[in-house]
């Protein structure tokens, strides 16, 4: 093990991180105190989300905290692991906190594009590029400074990392060889604006949201239904059941039609829609979009730019037919 160990340094080279090393476990161990330090907070703080961590079943208390003797101490101290580090990085309200989030972004993008280039000669640019911008959407998402629960920083992660299992299905879809298996072109249900707006009123009586929620503030919500089922040509625009649900919830979202409760709504309809014509659910019974994906798929959407709409129309297809 090695002591004084630097694992992060802010850009201005004052803010810096003690902690030692365990190679053989591929982790770190840090204090509380050197967790205070970090994230410029104070140790009360920081033991409140320790507590926070470990009482909800994030982490292993066990497995992650031990005690050591150091040097001018008489009695063992409490270190923490790596994840145990990261986990409470993304709890704390801070501009040192939020500096590490970003960091910690940037770390994982570098990480996995690097990892995916070691193949890239093996597939196609566009797909290598359809990656490179899902990971910029996640960035995106980071440099909003928002602070999130750490299931809802663990989500948007997930999102990235799934979408990477899509590649190959991507290819296809790049080569215009995707299998019929892939998507469901075969419509059991067709939305209208007026089922649409059922859905709605059923949602806001079931939960009794406000009197604004579900409030039209203009006509683009008729329009985004009638957009799904868009043609050129006599040629659907997006032929499968899965591109229309992911266009449903894309335009939703970004069109603010609603007064209150654009985010809910959209998630409610795409769920709705998928459970309409039948593929909401896989044969086994599994949901094909966990729940926690769909909020931190909703919120990419949400932070994302327009131009930005045909790789996210893509992650949304893709991760509904994923196939593990």
């Amino acid at each position: 093990m090695n002591n004084d160990v630097v694992i992060y340094q802010s850009s201005d080279g004052l803010v810096k991180m003690e902690a030692i090393v365990d190679a053989s476990n591929e982790t770190i161990w840090a204090t509380q105190k050197a967790m205070a330090e970090l994230f410029g907070v104070n140790v009360s703080g920081i033991s409140r989300h320790l507590v926070n961590v470990f009482s909800s079943g994030e982490l292993d208390e066990k497995s992650n905290l031990q005690k050591m003797q150091i040097a001018n101490s008489d009695k063992p101290v409490a270190f923490y692991s790596l994840d145990v580090i990261i986990s409470v990085g993304y709890r704390v309200n801070s501009i040192r906190a939020t500096a590490f989030r970003q960091w910690a972004t940037s770390v994982l993008k570098q990480y996995m594009l690097k990892g995916y280039a070691v193949n890239q000669n093996a597939v196609s640019e566009q797909k290598y590029e359809d990656l490179k911008r899902a990971l910029g959407l996640l960035e995106n998402v980071f440099g909003q400074n928002l602070i999130m629960a750490e299931q809802q920083a663990k989500e948007l992660f997930a999102v990235v990392k799934d979408y990477t299992y899509a590649l190959d299905t991507l290819d296809a879809y790049d080569y215009q060889s995707l299998e019929i298996s892939d998507t469901t072109l075969h419509e059991k249900f067709r939305a209208t604006y007026e089922s649409a707006m059922d859905a709605i009123q059923s949602l806001k009586e079931k939960f009794k949201e406000s009197q604004l929620f579900g409030v039209e503030k203009d006509k683009s919500f008729h329009s985004s239904i009638g957009q799904i089922y868009q043609t050129w040509d006599g040629q659907e625009l997006y032929p499968s059941v899965e591109e229309k649900a992911a266009m449903l919830l894309y335009l939703v979202v970004k069109n603010h039609s609603f007064v209150d409760g654009n985010k809910r709504i959209a998630a409610t309809l795409f769920l709705w829609f998928l459970q309409n014509n039948g593929i909401l659910y896989r044969p086994d019974g599994t949901k094909r979009i966990a729940d926690g994906t769909l909020v931190a798929l909703t919120l990419m959407i949400a932070e994302s730019r327009m131009d930005e709409m045909d790789i996210l129309v893509k992650v949304v297809v893709n991760l509904i037919n994923r196939k593990q």
